[in-house]
């Protein structure tokens, strides 16, 4: 493990750069839409741009990095992504920020596929679910830490697009300077959507709808929060607290249902989440009122903490479920299935999110969030009701980030047999010297 971990070490380095940038460039744009009178509809279409390149981005992006190889794809969407990002501080326009997301969205997945792959090819059976939680603590860490750069310079000001794209081609020099050879591309098995709903008809649907909620979440809470009145500070706390909670929420729900029937466990934790949304509504009467007059955000803060810690293992949990209907040497193109349907809702997400925000209010938000998980508990409650439990002792829990990918789901350590193959030890052959040798 610390040999993985010490080979890897510009891997890490430069996607926490990137995740960084990630989080801030998030949140400035949600800022920033809102302060320049953006409508709901229009930030909600402009954010969802991301993932339309997210999801063309792996459709297309292993065929790239099969002809030309890793380390020059992660410079060039790395490069790619810097220069984006300048252009949104020249051009503030909704459709002009829609297209730059979609490039955006296009530069991430690849750069992911690509530290993904690179990441599993150098992981050994034994170690790589250890390999995958290191990673995935320096995605959700360094995104949470990334939205507090928002307090450096006001979000109408260029500054922040020119520190973004710094940090951005900062992340370019570990990788570029590494001397271990990059890996091989493998191809991804590939498993039909309906063959994976015919298996797994709630992971399916769940999957769809969990997109939904994600995408949503991850790009408009900002603009929620931005709207509600919250001051710079308290936006970035606001973000950060849903990314770490739902990091450190990971392996303990992970545990339960391992240990529990995993659907009453997924079924339990998206109507807790749906519940906690609701108990975020009404705790946010308050923030209706001027900055003087306002309450404590106190229990706002408490329940966003506990609706992140049920909401975000969510595709976690339904890649689990989904493995407990499927063989053993199907689940990585299982899981590149769910995550191309996680992709279709994900497309959706933040535009329809922004139409409830626009016919209710800002609160809206909350309600998309809490329609949408109730959804994910009805079907669950539904399908328990005609499907008995299956135990497949090879399907468990395996934490992943929200930005995994199809190559990143290999690192699941349940993908392949525990014990690595013995390699037959031969004895070095001594030639004695001969003249003219060295």
């Amino acid at each position: 493990m610390e040999k993985v971990l010490k080979n890897s070490w510009a891997l890490f380095l430069g996607m926490g750069a990137l995740m960084l940038a990630y989080g801030f460039q998030g949140s400035l744009l949600g800022v920033r839409a809102v302060k320049e009178e953006f409508s709901l509809t229009a930030t909600g279409f402009m954010m969802s741009g991301y993932f339309v390149g997210y999801f063309i981005g792996a459709k297309t992006i292993p065929q790239i990095i099969s002809r030309v190889g890793h380390i020059r794809v992660f410079a060039a969407f790395a490069s790619i992504a810097s220069l984006v990002v300048l252009i949104h501080a020249v051009y503030v326009s909704p459709f002009v920020w829609f297209l730059l997301r979609v490039l955006t969205g296009i530069s991430m997945v690849s750069i992911y596929t690509v530290a993904e792959s690179w990441l599993n090819d150098r992981a050994s059976n034994k170690n790589r679910g250890s390999v995958l939680s290191v990673y995935m603590v320096i995605l959700y860490g360094a995104m949470g830490l990334g939205m507090f750069l928002l307090n450096f310079s006001d979000p109408l000001n260029f500054e922040p697009f020119i520190l973004i794209s710094v940090i951005t081609s900062a992340a370019l020099i570990p990788i570029l300077l590494t001397k271990r050879k990059a890996p091989t591309f493998k191809k991804i098995s590939k498993m039909s959507l309906q063959e994976v709903f015919i298996s797994s008809p709630f992971g399916m649907v769940s999957s769809f709808f969990y997109g939904t909620i994600q995408s949503a979440l991850f790009t408009l809470l900002a603009v929620y929060a931005t709207t509600m009145n919250f001051s710079i500070f308290q936006i970035s706390l606001v973000t950060f607290l849903l990314a770490i909670s739902g990091a450190i929420s990971q392996w303990p729900i992970g545990k339960l249902s391992d240990m529990f029937d995993r659907r009453k466990v997924i079924i339990i934790v998206t109507f807790a989440a749906a519940f906690f949304a609701l108990c975020a509504i009404l705790s946010s009467r308050q923030m209706y009122l001027p900055g003087d007059l306002a309450t404590s955000k106190f229990w706002f803060y408490v329940f966003l903490i506990l609706f992140s810690f049920c909401s975000l293992p969510m595709f976690s949990l339904i890649l689990a479920h989904t493995n407990d209907f499927i063989p053993k040497e199907k689940f990585v193109a299982a899981g590149a299935s769910l995550q191309f349907t996680f992709g279709m809702g994900a497309m959706g997400g933040p535009f329809l999110c922004s139409i409830f925000m626009g016919i209710v209010g800002p609160n809206g938000f909350f309600i998309f969030l809490l329609f949408f998980h109730s959804l994910i508990g009805i079907y669950g409650v539904y399908r328990s009701r005609v499907r008995p439990v299956v135990e497949n002792p090879d399907s468990q829990f395996v934490a992943m980030p929200q930005s995994i990918t199809p190559a990143g789901i290999e690192l699941n350590p349940s993908t392949e047999p525990i014990e690595e193959p013995i390699k037959p030890v031969t004895e070095p052959v001594v030639e004695e010297n001969k003249p003219g040798s060295f």
